[in-house]
């Protein structure tokens, strides 16, 4: 499911469109939706994530859900840059859509050392950030 096919998006989010997809941002977390067949490269996130941070208040602490609609590739190891880097995301979600996007959730789990979680649904993985200690 589209994040704009929810009711959150209707009230809570704002919305930056880039070529190689759009992101949603909310009160204490952020949704990508990254566009098929792209590879999102270190510097679409550094793009990305620099756009992110200034939006938000400094020292802000944000929980990150990767909405995979889409087929796209990225190197697992970008998730410990971005926390090296930003430092933002206390835990990040993995929606995922079928079995491929799956086990690739499976491997960057394990090359991250935060917590992140697999969830077959926008609504699953939105629940789980609300409730994140971290966040409230």
């Amino acid at each position: 499911m589209k994040f704009e096919n929810t009711t959150y998006f209707k009230t809570h989010s704002t919305k930056i469109e880039k070529p190689y997809g759009n992101f949603y941002l909310l009160d204490s977390f952020f949704i990508s939706e990254i566009h098929e067949g792209v590879h999102f490269s270190w510097q679409m996130i550094k793009e990305t994530m620099d756009e992110i941070v200034s939006y938000y208040e400094k020292d802000v602490k944000l929980g990150y859900i990767s909405n995979r609609i889409n087929s796209y590739s990225m190197n697992p190891e970008s998730w410990n840059k971005v926390d090296e880097t930003y430092g933002v995301i206390v835990a990040g979600a993995v929606v995922t859509y079928n079995k491929m996007t799956y086990m690739n959730a499976t491997l960057e789990k394990r090359f991250y050392k935060k917590s992140i979680k697999r969830c077959t649904t926008l609504n699953e993985a939105i629940n789980w950030i609300l409730n994140l200690k971290e966040l409230n």
